[in-house]
């Protein structure tokens, strides 16, 4: 018989698989931040810092306040603990799992080798033997080494930068070139795979495409605790098609149980290591990049928000602001809080702060905290996300939008 869960209940599972309800550590070690990087499955990596790094949230999430040299020191030193990959999006990975997303790689139209080598003969050797030669080194090291051993080949072409960064990306997604590091400017540092990967993981025989998404869906479950197709396919950006046929060999084995959540319409599956927790006393401001708010579909189902960033949006189309931050209180999304960690004033700013509405279902309903709880409890995790930036406290600006600018303000003060 097909177990059925309350929304309460998936909400719950979620949250635990991703370990947002556990205790944070007084002292946050190596072993924390590694073991939090492999029960995650990936974090993802982008640019943007108007708050901190992407990959550096989701470990503030579940651990708090943490030394960031820590993850620094997993994918920059040997021996290499996670190492970054193209997964989800660019990612950290565990080390283990680099060999699993080989076959996944993005294979853009403009990546293609045959292609590159037709209209820049002899590039990617080149790129490959200077990075095997001279490196670990970035993109701009390259290209002067390129212009400089190849000067005589500048017309035409030119050896310029954009053909070397293609060489370079071509490399990386193939697997001959990976990331020894980034450096202080966050720009990749490439090195040869072969000089990065620990031995016991460079040597591994390779697996076999359909092997590989079996272990990569495994690690989705586990991560999701509970999730349909389409959320365990975004994982790891495997196709819908290969990710069900891993399912129900997962299911096969016992690994999978088919569940039906309240409200879903469609088949889920549970983890069978998965926690259903009675209650949850979690609070965390969660990244915009944060694994528990990937899936959108998933967040409104589960958390009844209609979650957006602000990135890609003009301002004046913006409704939350440009990096807003989901408040998880308990099982609940309560609010959102548009940040900015404002480094010459040595300030956490406050941009807007938005009260959200329950998520569906009475129980939801009954069981929401009320304003002033959510005001003090956000105030304190802010209070908490400032002392690890660095920042000397936590304003919220003038002119801060939303219904919680204010009374935020006066729990601030």
């Amino acid at each position: 018989m097909t177990r059925t869960l309350t929304l309460a209940q998936a909400r719950r599972t979620a949250i635990a698989a991703q370990g947002l309800d556990r205790p944070r550590p007084a002292t946050v070690t190596m072993r924390h931040v590694t073991g939090t990087v492999e029960r995650l499955g990936l974090l993802q990596i982008d640019s943007v810092n108007v708050l901190a790094r992407a990959h550096l949230l989701p470990l503030f999430a579940r651990l708090g306040p943490y030394d960031t040299g820590l993850l620094d020191r997993a994918a920059g030193r040997a021996p290499r603990r996670v190492v970054e990959a193209w997964a989800h999006e660019a990612s950290f990975v565990p080390v283990t799992t680099f060999p699993l997303v080989a076959w996944t790689r993005r294979r853009w139209a403009g990546m293609d080798p045959v292609a590159l080598e037709r209209r820049h003969p002899g590039l990617l050797r080149a790129v490959h033997e200077i990075v095997a030669a001279h490196g670990p080194l970035t993109g701009r090291e390259v290209e002067a080494l390129v212009d400089a051993q190849h000067a005589e080949r500048s017309d035409g072409w030119g050896w310029r930068w954009s053909a070397a960064k293609v060489a370079l990306e071509t490399l990386f997604d193939s697997g001959d070139l990976t990331a020894a590091r980034r450096n202080a400017q966050f720009e990749r540092v490439y090195d040869l795979t072969s000089r990065v990967l620990p031995p016991h993981v460079r040597d591994r025989p390779p697996l076999a495409p359909d092997d590989a998404v079996r272990e990569l869906v495994r690690i989705a479950a586990r991560a999701h605790g509970v999730g349909t197709v389409r959320c365990l396919a975004d994982y790891f950006r495997l196709g819908q098609q290969v990710t069900r046929r891993a399912i129900d060999e997962l299911a096969a084995d016992g690994e999978l149980l088919p569940v039906t959540v309240a409200g879903w319409g469609r088949p889920a599956w549970l983890h069978v290591g998965a926690r259903v927790p009675r209650r949850t006393t979690a609070r965390a401001l969660l990244a915009p990049f944060d694994p528990l708010v990937w899936e959108r579909r998933r967040v409104l189902e589960l958390f009844g928000m209609h979650y957006r960033i602000g990135i890609y949006t003009p301002a004046h189309r913006r409704t939350h602001g440009y990096y807003p931050l989901p408040f998880l209180l308990g099982e609940h999304l309560v609010a959102r809080v548009d940040l900015k960690h404002d480094r010459d004033a040595r300030l956490l700013r406050v941009r807007s702060a938005h009260a959200e509405e329950p998520g569906p279902g009475a129980a939801a309903r009954a069981a929401w905290p009320g304003p002033a709880v959510v005001v003090a409890e956000l105030a304190e995790e802010l209070r908490t996300m400032a002392g690890w930036l660095g920042a000397g406290g936590v304003v919220v600006d003038d002119d801060a939008g939303g219904d919680l600018a204010r009374p935020l303000r006066a729990e601030l003060d």
